[in-house]
């Protein structure tokens, strides 16, 4: 569903003409605004704090399917020695043999990968305050895989090893930044039962919410666990020196277009309890004039992928695929855009941004800045990568943030230097919804992606290599970063500009 997914299933689609409805199709024009000068990087330092972002590792303990046993039988302690152990005979046929008859279409995190992506951020974050993980620790087909592996094995013994996963990761994050909280959310493909499938009040939710509020200050870690446990959420006052401000953790997954209950029922009732928390929440928040970060995994909006390949004409009728089944979610977010100062989304696997905005009223312009964090899974053939970003303290606002890219995909002797820092390469003095409009409009007014930051953006998309198929649907795709709807993305690339 994401829109690099299949590189070359998307160029078939290309060739099949499919994708002509929208090149032909031109976006409603956005005012072009004046573009603010940079603050310099020494400035920036001098007043912000670094954090950490990190999404998509989606760690694979099926690498080396002899060793997937002996993990399974020890607890989470003994992983890394396990791991770091030399590979089992026979390891790369076995593994293949594991992917092939789960029609994998690539591979994930290996732990020589993560183990690279670790050192790389103790370098590069060195000084981090706290960090983010927006979802999707474990590798994909995990179910497949794991009953490839363990044919005998009972659904209690799948939801353990899950559980087990999603504890080495956050461990072992926390193991390379000792004493700094750790505060993550789960993804689709975190689950005690199937990818898009989890239930409420599950045990897997119990299990794994221990793990991902133990940073949770003790006065808070009760509840959190208890509001984990009823859907996968929760709140965390953000870490000194951060002045005043909250971070409200969601699992979106429930709100996910393709949700199921374990048992495969399409259930919405956890969905909409979710967004009435959630309200609550900033309701309460803006009661007490406190800041507030959002953290989640999909992403509300536009499944641009989807939308192209399945040829939809949307400019005679047909509605986009949206990643949500419902406009709830980005409806809350915008609605309290004097509250909330960021949200944080992942799950393309690539470095994106998105404005979410409420009906104008008047002359009031408010809007949330949506990052998008890419992954340090390589499976969509992008390299990994990870966020380190500058923190302005008193405002709780994302002032900066620079992308750090290994230089190939395996880990193996990899190196892991800057790609790219958004002040300067968009020569904007934050990450802010007055930036973001700015940067959209300018997106906006080069339809044919011939500035410099236009090819900046797709370069940097992709983490290690400019993506030229977005340079072809290039106005489309600007509209889907500040139209969140439905109907208002099919407005922007279906009225032609004069």
């Amino acid at each position: 569903m994401r829109f690099e997914q299949k590189i070359g299933g998307f160029r078939a689609v290309l060739e099949c003409g499919l994708v002509a409805v929208l090149v032909a199709a031109c976006c409603a024009g956005v005012a072009r605004s004046q573009n603010p000068a940079p603050v310099a990087q020494s400035e920036t330092s001098e007043r912000t704090i670094p954090a950490l972002m990190v999404s998509d590792i989606h760690f694979e303990p099926f690498w080396d399917p002899d060793k997937t046993a002996q993990l399974a039988a020890f607890p989470v302690a003994e992983w890394k020695r396990i791991l770091a152990a030399p590979d089992s005979p026979g390891r790369t046929d076995k593994f293949a043999a594991v992917e092939q008859t789960c029609h994998t279409r690539g591979e994930d995190t290996s732990y020589t990968l993560f183990d690279s992506s670790l050192r790389a951020i103790r370098d590069h974050a060195a000084g981090a305050k706290f960090i983010t993980v927006s979802g999707d620790l474990m590798s994909h087909a995990f179910t497949c895989k794991f009953a490839t592996v363990f044919p005998k094995a009972s659904p209690g013994d799948y939801s353990a090893f899950a559980e087990k996963t999603v504890e080495f990761i956050v461990i072992s994050l926390r193991g390379a930044f000792p004493g700094i909280p750790v505060l993550a959310a789960l993804g689709n493909n975190d689950s005690g039962c199937g990818d898009y499938q989890i239930d409420a009040n599950s045990e897997f939710l119990a299990a794994t919410g221990k793990a991902l509020t133990a940073d949770v200050p003790a006065r808070e870690r009760e509840q959190a666990e208890k509001d984990f446990t009823a859907g996968g959420y929760y709140s965390v006052a953000l870490p000194a020196p951060v002045e005043h401000a909250r971070l409200l953790v969601l699992d979106d997954l429930f709100m996910s277009r393709r949700y199921q209950t374990c048992d495969g029922q399409d259930d919405r009732t956890a969905a909409a309890a979710q967004i009435g928390w959630l309200k609550k929440q900033l309701d309460e928040a803006r009661e007490k004039h406190e800041k507030i970060w959002v953290l989640a995994h999909i992403p509300p909006g536009v499944d641009a992928y989807s939308t192209v390949t399945k040829g939809k004409n949307i400019c005679k009728g047909n509605a986009p695929q949206m990643f949500l089944s419902s406009e709830a979610l980005p409806e809350a977010i915008a609605e309290y855009g004097d509250v909330i100062r960021l949200a944080i989304f992942a799950h393309t696997h690539m470095d994106e941004i998105r404005l979410l905005e409420p009906e104008k009223t008047g002359t009031e312009e408010r809007g949330v800045p949506v990052k998008m964090v890419s992954s340090i899974s390589p499976i969509d053939g992008n390299n990994p990568s990870f966020t380190v970003a500058r923190v302005d303290p008193e405002k709780a606002q994302l002032e900066d943030y620079r992308v750090f890219v290994a230089s190939n995909q395996t880990g193996i002797d990899a190196t892991w230097t800057e790609e790219y820092d958004f002040a300067k390469t968009y020569k904007e003095p934050s990450f802010s919804a007055p930036a973001l409009r700015d940067l959209i409009a300018r997106f906006d007014a080069d339809r044919g992606a011939q500035s410099n930051e236009s090819q900046d953006y797709i370069h940097n998309y992709g983490a290690g290599g400019t993506v030229k198929l977005l340079q072809l649907v290039w106005p489309q795709y600007v509209c889907a970063l500040q139209n969140d709807e439905g109907d208002a993305f099919s407005s922007c690339v279906c009225v032609m500009k004069p």
